[in-house]
């Protein structure tokens, strides 16, 4: 067998209409050149011609919140409580094996943008696949946002999933979800217009507010879903470890075994 690893990750960067306006990533490119004052400074006589072409090291400043790129966000980012009134734990008290698991991907990249997903349209997709859940079965939904990255429209683009249908994941012992769109909920471009219509706050954040009955993590901004299999790989998310923070970045990446032959 052949291990090949596919990157399910988007960068933290600047210039991507990534997140809203007020939430963009700042990051500032200190090189080599420029920092060779501070290095200098730690070496009482050392001068910037006696380092090798010049040059001292090379480091990023960043300005970001932890929902920036790919992320992992806790029960404690839903509600101050999980499991129908437990304290919502935070992202570095999130269980580990939960983060290292079986994946299953749903294919929902047909449905409009804006679509909330039911909990019959995701009986009806793991059917498809033939795929019967399992307990700590890593769950990622593929989204029309997923190829609409990196465009003006990417906030806007995608289906969400709704309260009934992340509480049928939950049931089944899913403790660990995934979309590629920027808010595991329909975007709220489109969930404002339902509030307009409707004025019931129920339907704000839905599937988000569902870790307030069953308390659960997903990962926001994932990629490259389209290139993955319903089922087979295994996915690797580990968050940065915060203290008492509701989020933390991932690496996220799907490990798929082959056949050599």
């Amino acid at each position: 067998m052949a291990r090949r690893f596919v990157d399910i990750s988007v960068p933290i960067e600047t210039g991507v209409a990534s997140d809203p306006p007020a939430f963009l990533p700042q990051i500032q490119y200190i090189d080599h050149k420029e920092s060779v004052h501070e290095l200098v400074s730690f070496f009482p006589g050392l001068r910037a011609e006696d380092l090798p072409n010049g040059e001292a090291w090379s480091y990023e400043r960043l300005n970001l919140i932890t929902h920036n790129g790919t992320h992992l966000d806790a029960p404690y980012h839903f509600a101050s409580t999980m499991d129908g009134g437990k304290r919502a734990i935070t992202i570095d008290e999130v269980p580990l094996e939960w983060c290292f698991a079986p994946g299953v991907k749903l294919d929902f990249r047909h449905l409009p943008d804006g679509h909330v997903v039911s909990a019959a349209e995701v009986e009806a997709e793991l059917d498809r696949i033939g795929h019967q859940l399992q307990p700590l079965d890593i769950v990622v939904v593929n989204t029309r946002a997923g190829m609409a990255y990196g465009r003006d429209d990417y906030l806007a683009t995608g289906c969400g999933m709704g309260r009934e249908a992340t509480l049928y994941l939950l049931e089944r012992g899913v403790r660990l979800t995934g979309t590629d769109g920027w808010s595991w909920d329909a975007p709220f471009v489109h969930t404002a217009r339902r509030y307009a219509e409707a004025h019931d706050a129920g339907l704000i954040w839905e599937g988000h507010k569902a870790g307030r009955d069953i308390g659960y993590c997903h990962i926001e901004k994932l990629h490259n879903l389209e290139v993955l299999p319903a089922t087979g790989f295994t996915v690797s998310c580990f968050p940065v470890k915060i203290a008492r923070a509701s989020a933390g970045w991932t690496r996220a990446v799907a490990i798929i075994e082959e056949d050599e032959r």
